[in-house]
Parts: structure tokens; sequence; C-alpha cells
């Protein structure tokens, strides 16, 4: 069997498991717009969604769209941020962002990843997020979950960055699975695979895992 075939049965295993296993996945992030959203996922960087879910409902109370956000200070918005990681580069980028897509977007989020990724912190991942969560279309976000995940199972083979993780991805998923599969990767490494302790033993997907195999080899 050649490893074009392996891999397409591996990723028909792999998806098939989560629909039966996860047929509910989504964001953790708390949203009610796409403003709502790019905002907490900015603040989501090197943060935890259960923090920064602590942190935006007083935060869209003061700044409930984009152009009050817009003419905040950076002492307003630094202050109701603060408990969170990195907070000056955060609310420089929360303050850009805003007027950006205030005077360049007619203070409207956009639709597609180059727009996005001009706005003040906003990266790929970020990008593609807003793109698959809020607009439900075909994109991939990858975040350390994502990346460490996918190269565990076999999903992905020497890739080295976020991208290469991302186009491997979307070269071997559905179209129409990839905004869930976003979802199912994170959920299954922040609860299961874990990056120091992956809970093997828990893991419906052992079977099919190259790390667990691996190890399970060297083992015996």
């Amino acid at each position: 069997m050649t490893l074009r075939i392996l891999k397409a049965v591996l990723y028909h295993k792999v998806i098939d498991w989560f629909e039966k296993s996860m047929p509910v996945a989504e964001t953790e992030l708390h949203y009610q717009s796409p403003y709502e959203l790019v905002v907490a996922v900015i603040l989501s960087a090197q943060c935890t969604d259960k923090r920064v879910n602590l942190l935006t409902p007083e935060f869209f109370r003061r700044f409930p769209d984009v152009c009050t956000l817009s003419n905040s200070t950076f002492e307003d918005v630094f202050e109701l941020i603060k408990s969170c990681s990195y907070p000056n580069n955060k609310a420089k980028h929360l303050l850009g962002m805003a007027q950006m897509l205030v005077h360049d977007f007619n203070g409207e989020v956009p639709q597609s990843a180059d727009e996005l990724q001009k706005l003040p912190g906003v990266g790929r991942k970020t990008a593609n997020v807003v793109l698959s969560v809020v607009f439900k279309l075909p994109a991939m976000a990858v975040d350390s979950h994502v990346h460490r995940v996918s190269a565990r199972i076999g999903l992905t083979s020497n890739a080295r960055t976020p991208l290469e993780t991302e186009k491997q991805l979307v070269k071997h998923i559905p179209a129409e699975k990839l905004a869930i599969a976003h979802h199912w990767l994170i959920l299954h490494g922040r609860y299961v695979c874990l990056a120091r302790k992956p809970k093997c033993s828990e893991c419906g997907l052992s079977e099919y895992c190259r790390f667990f195999n691996a190890a399970k080899t060297q083992s015996h």
C-alpha cells in the first residue's frame, strides 16, 4: 500500500472517530459578533480561553462595538486586560485593530485572510479562526495544539511550521470539515493529547496514532 493511500486511510479513520466521538466541537471563547471574536482571539494569544472569558464581559460592556473601542485610550484598554498575558502589546493591538476597521473597512470585519492580516494583532492563525468560526469559510487555523496533535497522530509529516501543518491538513481534510476539524484537534490537544503527559490510555485514537505506536514498540 502506497504512502498516499495509507495517509488517506489514516485521515478517514481519524475523521470518522472524531465525527462519532465529538459531533459538536466549537470555540470555547465567548463572543456575539465578528468584532467580539477578533477581540477575544487577540487576547487569547499565550493566554487561556478561560482567562479571556473572564475579561471579555466587562470589556464588551465598556466597548460594545468597534467604534467605541477605536475612540478609547491605551490606558482604558490596558486597565481592563492587565491580568492577561502581554497586556501592553495587546492593548496597542486592540486599539490599532479597531481604528483600522473604522478607517479602512467601514467598521466591518473583513472576510478575507489577506485583509484580516492587515489588522494589528491578527496573524494567519487569528485570521483563519475568524474566517472559519464566524463566517463558516473553509479555513484551518493552526495553533500549538493543532500543530502538536497532527504531528503525533501522523496526519502531518515533517511539518516544522504552523503553515506547513496547515497546508498538509487542508490537502487531506474535506473543505466542509475544515472548520470543525480545527476544533477537534484543539480540544483533543487541550484535554487528552497534552503536551507533556498525553493521556494515551484514555485516547480513542491510540490504535491509529504514530506517537503511541512508536512508544509501544520501543517499550517491547
